[in-house]
């Protein structure tokens, strides 16, 4: 039975990309199914306590759900940068942002292992729904620490198996798993939120300061 209801999504999946193309169905699957109703988006920035200015990637930002939301935060003086390796979902954004006209959104086209960060440092990486695409994830996340400037944190948020569809895809990372490959990669917990229905929300501070990150904003 589960089988052919895997097939049966497939198929409507391939009906999708027929009618409205690759990038808006991808946008559609990094969104997922009424998404406003269970993310709680604002109450995810609110928690994150981000301060006017500060310079935030979201990595694995897809088709921009939460890039609007931390381009506000950050406000005019602040960055956002938007990081993927998908090339078409970097150009959704962009577009987006030139037709709402909001100018501290900037893209990156990240590889698979590098997200190509700017040398000058974030102040917060933020990901969410993403931790499982990562491929040699301690290695990924221990390279992450020299983007950090002085007091930069991560904050991951993932599905952790609560909704059928996220078993269903396998698209899932159990909060424990998180916490001890964040720890191998040289990190602490600092807050755990548990607000989400579906998804862990952790963030992480090194357990180290990071070294060599310039405290300047960069342009």
């Amino acid at each position: 039975m589960l089988h052919r209801v895997t097939k049966l999504i497939k198929f409507q999946l391939l009906i999708l990309l027929l009618l409205v193309g690759c990038a808006r169905l991808k946008q559609c699957a990094y969104e997922g199914l009424s998404r406003d109703q269970w993310q709680q988006r604002d109450r995810v920035i609110e928690s994150l306590e981000i301060r006017p200015g500060d310079r935030v990637a979201d990595i694995g930002s897809g088709g921009g759900y939460f890039v609007f939301a931390l381009a506000k935060a950050v406000g005019a003086d602040g960055k956002v940068y938007a990081v993927d390796i998908d090339q078409a979902m970097n150009d959704l954004v962009a577009q987006q942002a030139k037709k709402d006209g909001v100018g501290n959104i900037e893209m990156i086209l990240a590889k698979p292992d590098d997200p190509l960060l700017p040398s000058s440092g974030v102040d917060l990486i933020f990901t969410s729904n993403t931790y499982h695409h990562i491929e040699n994830r301690v290695n990924y996340l221990s390279s992450l620490r020299k983007y950090l400037r002085s007091n930069g944190r991560i904050a991951i948020i993932e599905f952790d198996r609560r909704g059928w569809l996220d078993g269903l895809w396998k698209h899932y990372t159990p909060s424990e798993f998180i916490k001890r490959e964040m720890e191998q990669a040289g990190y602490r917990l600092q807050r755990e939120f548990n607000f989400l229905d579906r998804q862990s929300f952790l963030i992480f501070v090194p357990n180290q300061p990071a070294q060599g990150v310039s405290a300047q904003p960069s342009n």
